[in-house]
């Protein structure tokens, strides 16, 4: 008997092979930069230079560099900044959430006709390269910049303050203004998600709006905050040019910095691509969290 066209035996592998290019492409160009970076960290010293030679073959692969990374970070020098990035990362997400989140509320539930210009503005910074935004914030802190001058303008200083002299909130703040569009557009798509038929029944049982947001749009928009922190967590934790642009002081350097330092100085490439696998590792957990905490609600909303 002829099998009928479409049936589900021939569409069985329809979409797996639709999909197969894209998830070649990006696993290939995802394992072979970890797995050269591998070998950078277990390889082998110039004896004459002092450059960190690949070693491509596993079986001869060196994880003594990884013990004089860990040893650094855990009671090393590395320590201090491990926790600053740390401390940065968790006080700019915190501050990201402040404010994107009222932000993304607004957009997707109360523009109305407006929805697509404050989308076309919240997308407006990509359009413009990251680095020539953090040199527009350089310009705007100087001692002459706008906001000292707007300050003093409103008797809030009384002399210009130098915020590009290692502070750090002048870096948490630029983390805050060069990652909240990401954060802001998962958020959005959460939220508008939200059948508004259920806020109106949460609303015709009694619950004031502040509770229908606390108890209904707040937990139906969880997935979309953390898939927000995820976006912009990840390349906060090896950010290196906002501390560079903003302060270039060793009172905030990063980890990023510290790898940037090790792969620059021509002869601590193995310790950074070692210091590079770690923080790979580390944000792979966050990620891993997010992962593990999507596919729980599915099972849960499943059964």
């Amino acid at each position: 008997m002829t099998r009928a066209r479409g049936a589900p035996g021939e569409r069985r592998w329809l979409w797996p092979s639709l999909a197969a290019p894209g998830l070649s492409w990006l696993l290939i160009f995802f394992v072979t930069p970890v797995y050269a970076i591998l070998a950078v960290a277990m390889g082998r010293l110039d004896p004459i230079f002092g450059d960190a030679l690949p070693v491509w073959n596993p079986i001869q692969w060196d994880p003594s560099t990884f013990s004089s990374v860990f040893e650094a970070i855990f009671g090393g020098r590395l320590a201090q900044i491990f926790l600053r990035t740390f401390v940065f990362v968790v006080i700019a997400s915190m501050l990201t959430i402040l404010i994107g989140y009222p932000v993304a509320y607004y957009v997707s539930r109360r523009a109305g006709r407006w929805k697509g210009l404050f989308l076309l503005l919240i997308v407006a910074p990509f359009w413009i390269n990251y680095i020539m935004r953090m040199l527009a914030w350089v310009n705007l802190l100087d001692t002459d910049g706008l906001v000292n001058q707007a300050l003093m303008g409103v008797g809030l200083m009384g002399e210009p303050r130098n915020w590009l002299a290692g502070h750090p909130e002048t870096v948490i703040l630029g983390l805050v203004y060069g990652y909240i569009p990401f954060f802001v557009l998962p958020l959005y798509a959460a939220l508008d998600r939200i059948d508004k038929s259920v806020i109106e029944a949460a609303r015709d049982l009694g619950a004031s709006p502040f509770w229908a947001f606390v108890r209904v749009t707040l937990p139906l928009s969880k997935h979309g905050i953390l898939a927000g922190l995820v976006i912009i967590t990840l390349p906060m934790f090896g950010d290196y040019y906002t501390p560079n642009l903003l302060s270039a002081r060793a009172t905030t350097r990063m980890i990023g910095n510290e790898i940037e330092l090790f792969v620059t100085s021509g002869i601590g490439g193995a310790e950074g691509a070692a210091l590079t696998i770690v923080l790979m590792t580390f944000v792979a957990v966050l990620m891993l969290y997010y992962l593990f905490t999507v596919l729980r609600a599915q099972r849960e909303a499943a059964g």
